[in-house]
């Protein structure tokens, strides 16, 4: 793990400045993809080159045909997966950290020119947690996206540079073999079950990354949808008007509405009751 020591502090921030889904596939990374690597997977693979068997003594043939059947082997395969995935949220890191010390320095403005009307932050508190609104959540919903992306990208690749069932044999006909030859693998069931664990973890993530992006935007919609219902609702900053139709010069209708206020047990204590009334006039 201490090669991905970096990466995994830089990641860790990252939690603090996402939602709860996020943190969730932030573990998943951590425990499941680079705990595994490190630990489980490169253990099992390691030199797989010199652990190819063909049934030939051309010098270089095996050299050949391993480099025509593995253009790039499945541990460097993962780990680019791991780095190009983390990436766009890394991004996201950098644009929450600079909004964060922005704001930072826009409270301390405030509190040294009190006399001055100052914008209020708007992405933090005042303990510096981050609100996803704004132009931070179009950041965050893009580093989402782009994380789809490149999660189907990889997944799609290691299906075409490989396969998903590790092979036993596979016959190669490169030069400078001298024949077609038989090539055999070793431990081919151990590292099938490694190909599938892998692109089980792979499939979690991109299900993840895809139920925040909704639940972004459910999120979203219903916040407008509370504050519109806000700015229509009756209050005193928010006072109902009278119909602009409506005009008092009838008397008849306004003797109507004066016997009516008569009769109610309470007089009506907002302008909506009387609006009501007139309507119904």
């Amino acid at each position: 793990m201490g090669d991905w020591g970096f990466l995994s502090v830089l990641l860790d921030k990252v939690q603090s400045h996402s939602t709860v889904i996020g943190k969730i596939w932030m573990s998943v990374l951590f425990i499941f993809r680079i705990l595994v690597l490190s630990a489980g997977a490169e253990s099992v693979w390691g030199d797989e080159q010199s652990s190819l068997v063909c049934n030939t003594l051309q010098p270089g043939c095996e050299n050949v045909c391993y480099d025509w059947k593995f253009p790039i082997s499945h541990i460097r395969f993962w780990v680019m997966q791991i780095l190009f995935v983390s990436t766009p949220t890394l991004i996201y890191l950098g644009h929450a950290i600079h909004v964060i010390h922005k704001e930072n320095k826009l409270r301390e403005k405030i509190q040294k020119q009190l006399g001055k009307t100052l914008k209020e932050p708007k992405y933090t508190d005042d303990k510096g947690h981050v609100k996803i609104k704004g132009n931070l959540l179009g950041s965050y919903l893009t580093q989402l996206f782009f994380k789809i992306i490149l999660e189907l990208a990889f997944i799609v690749g290691q299906y075409y540079l490989y396969g998903f069932i590790m092979i036993p044999e596979f016959a190669c006909s490169k030069k400078p073999c001298p024949y077609t030859v038989e090539c055999f693998m070793s431990r081919p069931t151990e590292k099938t079950i490694f190909i599938i664990f892998m692109l089980v973890v792979a499939c979690v993530s991109l299900l993840l990354t895809v139920i925040e992006v909704f639940y972004l935007l459910c999120t979203r919609v219903r916040c407008r949808r509370g504050s519109r219902h806000l700015r229509n609702a009756t209050s005193p900053e928010n006072p109902a008007s009278l119909p602009l139709t409506w005009s008092p010069d009838d008397p008849l209708t306004q003797n109507k509405l004066n016997m009516q206020y008569e009769d109610q047990a309470h007089k009506p204590n907002s302008a909506a009751e009387v609006k009501t009334l007139l309507e119904g006039h």
